[in-house]
């Protein structure tokens, strides 16, 4: 009752402009508020038809909350869509060489983006990948779910990366315009 009271009177105070804003201690027992994460994702093979795309420009990472995040930039693109094919493989093997890569992690998900790695009008890299070797750039130190990402392979219009994660969770795949977003769960 006195803590009632207590919060009437500064509440008071605040409105007329008097006092500091004090906040309500939680009440013993209280929950306090978890994120909420999705998980309805599933673990199966994503796709998307191949649209008018352009040039992969770039791929980079990111975390969050609930999962950790893969974008790969097609400016030329824009809102016309990207197409791909991603799934989960028991190895990583080059395309169109066949050779294996190996990525470290307890699952690989094999993702194959519309989109070549260099201009097709002058052969131009326009994505600096090389088949087998670490991307440009990302750093996965400190995820929670990936462990590896490695280049495969740009050939006939198309980039393929190997993507190593804790183990065998759901992923989702976005569309944004010149973007095509991986997300990979942490949990399922």
């Amino acid at each position: 009752m006195r803590t009632r009271r207590s919060m009437a009177v500064l509440a008071a105070l605040s409105m007329a402009g008097v006092g500091a804003v004090v906040a309500a201690p939680a009440p013993a027992g209280a929950a306090t508020s978890a994120v909420v994460c999705p998980t309805g994702w599933g673990s199966l093979p994503k796709t998307a038809a191949d649209t008018a795309g352009g040039s992969l420009t770039d791929i980079r990472t990111g975390r969050h909350d609930c999962y950790d995040r893969m974008v790969f930039d097609v400016p030329a693109a824009g809102a016309t869509g990207i197409g791909y094919t991603m799934h989960y493989v028991d190895a990583f093997y080059q395309d169109p060489s066949g050779i294996r890569i190996p990525i470290s992690g307890g699952a690989i998900i094999e993702i194959v983006v519309s989109s070549p790695s260099y201009d097709p009008e002058t052969n131009v890299a326009t994505y600096p990948g090389r088949g087998g070797r670490a991307l440009p750039g990302v750093n996965l130190t400190g995820y929670k779910t990936f462990r590896d990402a490695k280049f495969g392979a740009s050939f006939e219009g198309v980039t393929q990366v190997g993507l190593g994660v804790r183990a065998r969770l759901p992923f989702r795949v976005t569309q944004l315009s010149g973007r095509l977003v991986v997300d990979v769960a942490h949990t399922w």
